[in-house]
């Protein structure tokens, strides 16, 4: 039970890395509040919380935070792990995809992070962890404003980390490589296979996998870890 009582919120719930890291925090004591804008594709277990959250919106993160305080008393750890991805190159990049882009997965970042600091201030305690990517830290062709807004969120987290260093709040980025997820399984079979042989164990990560390394960022069993960035990849930034 290495999340006994510990009170977390979860973005982007309904599948993929956010549901293997709902899953897994339950089976290990915590008090679960999964939030996404879709329906789950799989029930969530019992005892968790379901909740519509939009991350683009203000408003939805000031009442999401509020109505948790107001039910359980505090926020542990927020998991920030909505997002958003695609591949149109600079050049063929319009504004209101570039926009998308930001707003879901950087904008979305930066609201979570505010609501629960804000929070987490108030104890002198807390873990928060963003979900970035391989590509907030290396580049491939195309995929400019994800590249833009994962690059954002690992250095984000850093200033956010040091920040808040001496208030005993935590903040930590997790970096993975190709993970087989609705959204991944949505893009072109070329293009994940381009991936997967680029990457030195020659095979797709699976969420369970990400959710561990979450699952430690948001235990105490990293007290003394704030500020890094944990890469899930296979081994691909290792080459």
């Amino acid at each position: 039970m290495r999340l006994h009582d510990k009170v977390v919120l979860v973005t982007g719930a309904a599948s993929g890395i956010g549901h293997a890291v709902v899953e897994l925090f339950a089976s290990e004591g915590a008090r679960v509040v999964a939030t996404d804008i879709s329906i789950p594709l799989a029930p969530y277990p019992a005892g968790v919380e379901s909740m519509t959250l939009d991350v683009t919106s203000e408003d939805d993160w000031a009442k999401a935070v509020s109505a948790v305080v107001a039910k359980h008393g505090k926020l542990d750890v927020l998991i920030n792990n909505a997002g958003i991805i695609a591949y149109e190159p600079l050049h063929e990049l319009g504004i209101q995809a570039w926009n998308r882009m930001i707003a879901v997965d950087q904008t979305g970042v930066f609201l979570g992070m505010r609501e629960a600091v804000r929070v987490m201030r108030q104890r002198k305690h807390g873990s928060i962890v963003n979900i970035s990517s391989i590509w907030g830290s290396a580049a491939v062709a195309g995929a400019h404003s994800y590249h833009a807004a994962k690059g954002a969120v690992r250095n984000m987290s850093k200033n956010a980390a040091m920040t808040y260093v001496g208030e005993g709040i935590r903040v930590n980025s997790v970096h993975p490589g190709f993970i087989a997820t609705p959204l991944t399984d949505a893009q072109a079979k070329n293009l994940n296979d381009q991936v997967i042989d680029a990457t030195p164990m020659k095979r797709a990560g699976t969420p369970v996998e990400v959710a561990y390394g979450c699952l430690f960022l948001a235990s105490d069993e990293s007290s003394y870890v704030t500020g890094t960035e944990l890469v899930i990849d296979g081994g691909y930034l290792a080459q």
